[in-house]
């Protein structure tokens, strides 16, 4: 029986109130940034050379404002899907955060209707040389600006754009109920999106195979409305690339970020060319588990049986400390504070929040994680990642001022791999024990499945029914899973029995409502290799705080290659998977 938030102790629960003392001042601040964002109009058709300045330190005061409201009410309303109050308040933010756009769409078509030259002179003086490297950017997405009164109306529709994401947040949290999974011995347990994937990777067939059936059956059931809800998102996506004139959705999602298509393209084409690397480990799997046939409720189930261990969160806190010791001593400080004594993480589940795990906050609080806990091996893993996330808001908002606070998804996913990355290079060189080692090197190679083939397979089925749908093409239920089973099929090559639940896994994919994110989680991981490895064997590591530093202070792209990884080329995915082919090649000669 899963507890009532209530019920959570306080010191597994983050310190939400380091942001508002309570409701009560979340209701005072909110209209502190209504009034703030009213002021912002005065500027409306008004924008000179001499007021620039002041604009854009009225926006960011009005923006730091209503950028903490909507984090209170985010995470308030995430600990519990159930909570009306606070799922109230978070909707309410949202409105907010469309009042914030609404007022200050003017900013960017005016900027860029005035003179280049002065402009360009103007940014060079103190008053705006914080500003420089925010306003030459937009100066280059200028030709997608649209005229001011255009910007507004798309600024008021962004709340109806964002409706199937909050859709299937709703329906996936709130709504959304299993039935209970049985073991062989015939017991019940209780299953959730915490418990699914630990269910999975147990050594009771029976309990991994009604986990497995047991949740799609769920989905199922809600095929028509998950179908209709992702293809209004792949609508909305094409909506907001078209009105702006981006040639398609994949375009308008790199564009503003400064990342070439071919980063995209690239990454899939490569990891295609791997693909036989992946089917020997389905094979590998297939033979060490001694199964007839291999089914998707098999492969994350451990090939190397070594006795089960449990981690309790305090146990968890220590390994991880140790594996970022080599990010050196004020790095492990600021990390130990913050899983220790400053109330940044939410440990465990509670009925009605939010599943999976993330690290959310904005400049002025703390770096927000939020757990599901469960005491195995991919819990110490998850607690790592998103604390990697956390200390890069920390190290950011550290360092740069709130207009570059916000650091690209792009290299968002690499700071969380990299420790990730950190934490088995520390159980491979830690571990004496063969069996031992093995089971490690297992987990590195699940880590490359999930990671940096299963995502790029995610990246491959968004291209595709996105490219679909701009094509004219109404896609229904059936052609979303026959063009995901197809994907399957030849990712993971012909070990497996395809069982027809996979086919409907795209419509548990929370990630697909933020479209063309997930490739960033296979690039982060290739990344995260050759960081890890600089670190750790060539004097990395303070070329990795700098980078940690940066925020969105340059282009992400030029941010990794300060740092010594240049994604514009396929050769840290090749490496990557270099690596792999070797591990690989360990486990296949001694299993």
């Amino acid at each position: 029986m899963q507890k009532e938030r209530k019920d959570i102790d306080p010191k597994d629960k983050w310190d939400i109130f380091h942001i508002f003392e309570s409701d009560e001042k979340w209701e005072e601040e909110y209209k502190r940034a209504e009034e703030l964002i009213s002021k912002l109009k005065a500027y409306k058709g008004k924008l000179s050379l001499e007021n620039i300045g002041k604009c854009l330190k009225d926006m960011e005061e009005a923006k730091e404002v209503a950028d903490k409201v909507c984090v209170y009410a985010g995470l308030r309303a995430n600990e519990d899907a159930t909570d009306a109050e606070h799922q109230g308040m978070d909707l309410r933010s949202q409105r907010l955060t469309s009042l914030l756009a609404e007022a200050v769409a003017f900013f960017e078509p005016e900027l860029t209707a005035l003179p280049e030259k002065e402009l360009r002179e103007k940014i060079e003086t103190p008053q705006l040389t914080t500003y420089k490297h925010y306003i030459e950017n937009i100066l280059r997405t200028s030709k997608y600006v649209l005229s001011p009164d255009k910007e507004e109306m798309l600024a008021k529709a962004y709340e109806v754009l964002c409706a199937p994401s909050n859709v299937f947040y709703m329906a996936d949290n709130a709504d959304m109920v299993f039935t209970d999974a049985v073991n062989s011995k015939g017991d019940s347990l209780p299953l959730t999106h915490g418990t699914y994937i630990s269910y999975l990777s147990e050594s009771d067939r029976v309990l991994r195979k009604s986990a497995f059936e047991n949740l799609y059956r769920s989905y199922k059931a809600l095929k028509n409305t998950l179908s209709a809800v992702y293809t209004s998102s792949l609508k909305a996506d094409i909506f907001a690339s078209e009105v702006r004139g981006y040639k398609d959705s994949l375009y308008a999602a790199l564009y503003p970020e400064n990342i070439p298509v071919e980063v995209y393209t690239s990454l899939i084409d490569t990891v295609n060319e791997a693909l036989p690397l992946l089917h020997r480990y389905m094979k590998l799997k297939k033979k060490a588990l001694g199964v007839e046939e291999l089914h998707f409720y098999d492969i994350y189930a451990p090939v190397v049986q070594i006795e089960e261990k449990k981690y309790s969160f305090e146990e968890a806190a220590e390994i991880v400390k140790k594996a970022v010791e080599p990010l050196g001593e004020e790095y492990l400080s600021v990390f130990t504070k913050g899983i220790e004594e400053e109330g940044w993480i939410d440990k465990y589940e509670n009925k009605g929040k939010r599943s999976g795990a993330y690290s959310w906050g904005c400049y002025g609080t703390k770096p927000y994680v939020s757990l599901n806990f469960n005491y195995d091996i991919d819990s110490v893993y998850t607690l790592i990642h998103e604390m990697g996330h956390s200390m890069h808001s920390y190290y950011t908002w550290k360092n740069q001022p709130n207009v570059y606070s916000e650091y690209t998804i792009f290299v968002a996913e690499v700071a969380s791999t990299v420790n990730e990355a950190l934490l088995t290079r520390y159980f491979l060189a830690t571990e004496k024990d063969e069996k031992k080692r093995l089971y490690y090197i297992e987990n590195f190679l699940e880590q490359f499945r999930t990671t940096l083939f299963r995502q790029t397979m995610f990246a491959e089925f968004e291209l595709e029914v996105h490219k679909k749908t701009e094509a004219g093409e109404a896609l229904s239920f059936e052609d979303y899973c026959n063009i995901y089973m197809e994907l399957n099929k030849k990712y993971y090559g012909d070990a497996l029995c395809y069982d027809k639940q996979i086919a409907w896994e795209w419509m548990r994919i929370p990630h697909f409502y933020t479209a063309f994110y997930v490739y960033q989680y296979a690039t982060g991981f290739s990344s995260a290799i050759a960081l890890s490895d600089m670190i750790l064997n060539k004097n990395g590591k303070d070329a990795y705080l700098e980078f940690l530093k940066k925020g969105s202070s340059a282009y992400s792209i030029d941010i990794l290659k300060d740092a010594g990884v240049d994604l514009t080329k396929p050769d840290t995915v090749k490496e990557a998977m270099k690596v792999f082919g070797e591990l690989l090649e360990e486990m296949e000669e001694n299993l």
